[in-house]
């Protein structure tokens, strides 16, 4: 098959961690190169936002990335992309029409890419998978609500959609739920993890080389925005008990805004000697930080899916992570880590507490959460996303 992945906001080789990348840019890439490598010619297309890269970039085996432009080659934020959306489609159809290439099937990410496979009008069918929904969002952050736009937005693709591909039950359950989505064109099909990079090493070594000591670690990693709530982990680790603690927090891309409200209560809680900001780490190396934590905590409002969760799974390391969207099916409760239903900083702050107390314990959910993870391996994930493609082909 010939398959283009639409990802227009989200560029699959932007560090992650860095203002809006994350697990989404992971999905792209790794199932784009996994496309590849079982022969499939896979063309990613996503808004040109540095003039220093090429047009076209090759990411893996018959894979490649195509940057069109639309607006200034430079970073803007993304919920003002939308306007630039005709000029992207045109410059999109402008190389297609160039290079003489049809596509099988279309398959877009995020609700800005939705919208843009939408008016391509290629006649092909369209695979959407929005990876967070605004709908959701605004009803887990109310003070940070999502425009109309994106709403409507999303409702319109969700019932155009040939297919739609979720990522957890809950997903699927709120696609249905808020959106008005047929249940039976809603796939539940899991992100996947590289388990040959993210698996268990020695903690020592893995500190070794971090250049930490002894002291307990509690590992956070993702986005520094308000939604990975992050307030409330800053919170949990003042009630914690242990001096010789330490807050790693991976993510990040400068000292203002979120990261400087988090420094500032950081010292008001009296723990900024306790926490260390290191800013984005290059995907290759989150092994390290993974296999060195005691803990890793994931206190967001709300997640799709959660990649960090299963990458910190598939390195033998217990998370403690909120009930919240795909969280409560990657997480097995009292085996692999905990789940809190309750967002709060105390209720975190117990399970913390319980887990850095017990090495043991420590070890025991390490090793039964690598083999839970073993089926979110990226060639189980594309098997079933394999699946789909061919059966809406075929039709």
């Amino acid at each position: 098959m010939r398959i283009a992945q639409l990802s227009v906001h989200g560029c699959p080789l932007r560090p992650l961690g860095k203002g809006d990348a994350g697990g989404m840019n992971l999905y792209v890439r790794e199932l784009s190169r996994e496309l590849g490598r079982r022969g499939h010619k896979v063309d990613v297309f996503t808004r040109w936002h540095d003039p220093k890269e090429p047009e076209v970039m090759g990411i893996g085996e018959n894979a490649r990335l195509i940057h069109v432009v639309a607006g200034e080659e430079e970073d803007i934020p993304k919920q003002d992309i939308y306007r630039y959306l005709p000029e992207f489609l045109t410059n999109l159809r402008l190389f297609q029409e160039g290079e003489g290439v049809s596509y099988d099937l279309l398959h877009s990410h995020y609700w800005l890419s939705a919208s843009a496979a939408e008016k391509l009008q290629l006649r092909i069918p369209h695979v959407a998978s929005f990876h967070t929904l605004g709908e959701v969002k605004n009803r887990a952050r109310p003070e940070e609500r999502e425009p109309e736009l994106r709403i409507d937005t999303e409702r319109e693709a969700i019932a155009t959609a040939d297919r739609i591909i979720a990522f957890s039950d809950g997903e699927r359950d709120d696609l249905v739920r808020l959106y008005g989505a047929n249940r039976d064109r809603v796939e539940v099909i899991p992100c996947g993890v590289e388990l040959d990079l993210f698996r268990p090493m020695d903690k020592g070594k893995a500190r070794g080389e971090l250049g930490l000591d002894d002291t307990k670690v509690l590992l956070f990693a993702g986005r520094i925005q308000p939604l990975k709530g992050l307030d409330i982990l800053l919170k949990a680790v003042a009630c914690l008990d242990p001096s010789d603690l330490c807050l790693l927090i991976v993510g990040g891309d400068g000292e203002g805004g979120e990261v400087a409200r988090l420094r500032s209560l950081a010292g008001e809680l009296g723990i900024a000697e306790k926490v260390v900001f290191l800013g984005a780490v290059e995907h290759e190396r989150m092994p390290l930080f993974y296999n060195a934590a005691n803990v890793c905590v994931v206190p967001s409002y709300h997640e799709s899916f959660c990649l960090v969760a299963i990458e910190a799974l598939a390195c033998g390391t217990p998370v403690v992570a909120s009930r919240v969207g795909g969280l409560a099916t990657t997480i097995r409760h009292g085996e692999t880590g905990y789940l809190i239903a309750e967002l709060s900083a105390g209720a975190f702050a117990r399970r913390l507490q319980l887990l850095l107390d017990d090495e043991e314990l420590q070890r025991r959910m390490g090793a039964a959460a690598r083999a839970w993870v073993a089926k979110y391996s990226w060639s189980a994930v594309v098997d079933r996303v394999l699946e789909v493609y061919r059966s809406l082909v075929k039709a």
